[in-house]
């Protein structure tokens, strides 16, 4: 789905008072976005406030301007102030209200102009203009996109490429799921804007703190149940270990993907008690489609190779209900794995 791009830069053409939205538990490709879109917009003379719903992971604080962030959850009062003076707003690496909760209030029936950018499935009417790609690999790649179509590909600065790289990097684990040509144009572009590849790499994948590396070892020794004749393993958490390990948002990040550096693995699926629900993240490989499996079962959804979703049953009770779907999958399971071997 393309965006009326004459009719946004009509839209842009005159300072504006923005406000960019990215979704609740903001990842890097929901934060790197939204500062990549903020630090463009504001060389182009327009005030912008990004607010997100809830508090982002840790290891994002190297980003130029995080601190500028406002999350909602802290500070719903200023929130609203600046959601009520905006003239603009974005909608970012999300494509429903409900993903950012009450910072939605009312904006189904605002009249003032809304452009999503986002790369998932199923986009809900939430925009005027809708920039949707679910073959993108990242919102960060399509906001450099939509920089590009504005003809302004030159104001892409190393504050909006080290932004829009991260979101990159951390949306395809490392270049290793959905990745295209247009991907890596985008990328050496972004090199050539001066984001330092090795710096922005060492951010994400070497911040682990101590409590974070003992936790991995916990999961991988206590919490880790291979099923091999389903090609998948599962990690899960109880709440007595969210408590012992003191784990905070962003503590298990990427734990799920240590499944898949197993030859024969195909899904990886991550299940953790929350004190109200049960949340699942999947992960798979090739053509393995995980989505499928959390829209039709677990009230989420996602992409292929990257899903989550969510469920009111007991932790045990969950964790049983998604070994008992994986007979449903076999024959699908099995050919993936086939084809994936075989490229």
């Amino acid at each position: 789905m393309e965006v009326n791009i004459a009719a946004v830069k009509a839209l842009l053409a005159s300072p504006q008072d923005v406000v960019i939205f990215s979704h609740r538990n903001p990842d890097g490709d929901a934060v790197g976005s939204s500062l990549g879109l903020y630090h463009y917009l504001r060389s182009q003379g327009h005030q912008v406030k990004i607010i997100l719903p809830s508090e982002y992971p840790d290891f994002l604080g190297f980003l130029p301007a995080v601190e500028d962030i406002l999350i909602f959850d802290d500070f719903p009062e200023d929130s609203k102030e600046y959601i009520r003076r905006a003239t603009l707003f974005f909608i970012l690496d999300f494509n429903s209200f409900d993903r950012i909760d009450k910072v939605a209030e009312g904006l189904d029936k605002d009249n003032r102009p809304r452009i999503m950018i986002d790369h998932h499935l199923y986009p809900e009417p939430v925009a005027d203009h809708m920039f949707s790609d679910p073959s993108a690999s990242s919102t960060c790649e399509m906001v450099y996109q939509f920089i590009d179509d504005l003809g302004h590909a030159g104001w892409v600065t190393k504050d909006v490429a080290d932004c829009l790289y991260t979101g990159i990097l951390t949306d395809t684990g490392g270049f290793k799921y959905s990745t295209s040509p247009a991907l890596f144009r985008t990328v050496a572009k972004l090199l050539e804007a001066g984001t330092d590849d090795y710096k922005v790499q060492d951010h994400i994948w070497n911040s682990m703190s101590e409590k974070q590396l003992r936790l991995l070892g916990h999961c991988l020794a206590n919490r880790l149940e291979i099923l091999p004749e389903y090609r998948t393993g599962i990690i899960y958490l109880t709440k007595e270990d969210y408590q012992h390990f003191d784990i905070r948002r962003g503590d298990t990040e990427g734990i799920v993907n240590y499944v898949l550096r197993m030859h024969n693995m195909m899904i990886a699926a991550f299940i953790h008690e929350q004190p109200t629900i049960v949340k699942m993240s999947l992960r798979s490989k090739g053509e393995m489609d995980v989505q499928q499996i959390c829209k039709a079962h677990f009230r989420g959804g996602g992409h292929r190779n990257a899903a989550g979703g969510a469920s009111f049953a007991p932790l045990g009770t969950t964790i049983n209900k998604f070994k008992k779907l994986l007979p449903n999958y076999a024959a699908e399971i099995d050919a993936a794995y086939h084809e994936f071997n075989n490229k």
